[in-house]
């Protein structure tokens, strides 16, 4: 029996049943294609704004353990599930997937065809959804989510940034890290080969990360547009050629920007753990990848920068570089948290300042 309701900014009306915390909640409604990793995808904050579809059809099987979260707790505004896993099974399984949207405080309806609404995703773009629960009333949830703000007019990075400077692990090396959002796992993996990282807030001062004397500078994920996080673009313009720089997904766009480049909406963004990348020299990698924006090609004539990955999907710019400037980034999630491992070896760039 259906208790919640969903409605889209183009008027689809869809009904299901209510499996989390209770209330309305609106945002872009995006779609992921992994199969496994939902512990990893609701944490990273990457998702803030947005309302996470999964298109495989149960989610929950393996329960929640807490031990690959990507932050301290789900980012995503809601979730859209064909069915959520009621009798998880794994030896290290905590909580059920119900039982931590409601402890979260999180919004989920299950009973959805994902797979049709991810078909209307594709056709058509990202739309403004906004879920209902304990209600039918499919015309006012339409209503609000075309009341709700494009995530481009959003301003989200500041949400899911860090509070302060925080310094952790010891090396040789000193690995500063601007967190616009960052994973965990990105932290992990700096963290593993033996460095010093510190971790600045998006709103830190390019003076500031300088003085710091850090090795190189990493760019990270983070949600919405990145036009919107105008001090991390003011970093890059003003930190470039003093200290090598690196950038992931968010991170890469930044850059791309910080340096005269610009980014554009996809019209559904990549999202899953599957995406084929070629790199300059023709090897071609499968990837993590959670992104909305990409970076304009032509818009990098005179930047310094060049085309060092592309996406063999749909031909999109997955990473630039230039070395006369140390600056090396990529669209996809080395750190892969959830998917493969391809693409590791960008940490090892990055503890060495390699381009």
């Amino acid at each position: 029996m259906y208790n919640s309701v969903m409605g889209l900014e183009d008027g689809t009306i869809v009904y299901g049943c209510s499996v989390g915390a209770e209330g309305v909640v609106c945002g872009e409604l995006v779609f992921t294609t992994q199969f496994t990793g939902y512990e990893e995808a609701l944490t990273d904050p990457s998702y803030k704004g947005q309302i996470l579809m999964f298109t495989y059809p149960l989610i929950g099987n393996y329960g929640v353990s807490g031990r690959k979260f990507q932050s301290d707790g789900i980012k995503a505004e809601a979730v859209v599930v064909r069915e959520a896993c009621q009798s998880p099974s794994h030896y290290t399984s905590q909580l059920t997937f119900r039982e931590w949207l409601k402890k979260e405080g999180k919004v989920c309806i299950e009973g959805v065809d994902t797979r049709e609404l991810t078909i209307k995703l594709r056709s058509y773009g990202t739309l403004r959804a906004c879920i209902i629960t304990n209600s039918l009333d499919g015309e006012e949830a339409v209503k609000l989510a075309r009341r709700h703000p494009m995530i481009s007019e959003l301003e989200l990075v500041s949400d899911v940034t860090c509070p302060e400077h925080y310094v952790i692990g010891k090396g040789d090396k000193k690995i500063g890290i601007l967190d616009l959002g960052v994973k965990r796992n990105i932290i992990t993996n700096v963290l593993k080969r033996e460095c010093e990282v510190h971790v600045f807030p998006a709103d830190t001062s390019p003076d500031v990360i300088v003085e710091s004397e850090v090795d190189a500078l990493l760019i990270s994920n983070g949600p919405g547009d990145p036009k919107r996080a105008k001090n991390a673009i003011r970093c890059v313009k003003e930190i470039v050629g003093q200290i090598p720089i690196y950038g992931i997904c968010f991170g890469h766009q930044i850059i791309s920007l910080g340096l005269g480049g610009d980014t554009y909406k996809l019209k559904f963004g990549h999202r899953g753990a599957n995406q084929p990348v070629r790199d300059s020299d023709g090897k071609v990698m499968i990837t993590s990848q959670n992104h909305g924006f990409a970076v304009d090609e032509f818009s990098l004539d005179g930047t310094g920068l060049g085309v060092s990955y592309v996406n063999l999907n749909d031909g999109t710019v997955e990473g630039v570089e230039c070395r006369e400037l140390m600056v090396k980034a990529v669209q996809f999630h080395p750190e892969a948290s959830p998917g493969p491992h391809d693409s590791e070896a960008f940490f090892d760039k990055i503890v060495r300042c390699e381009f």
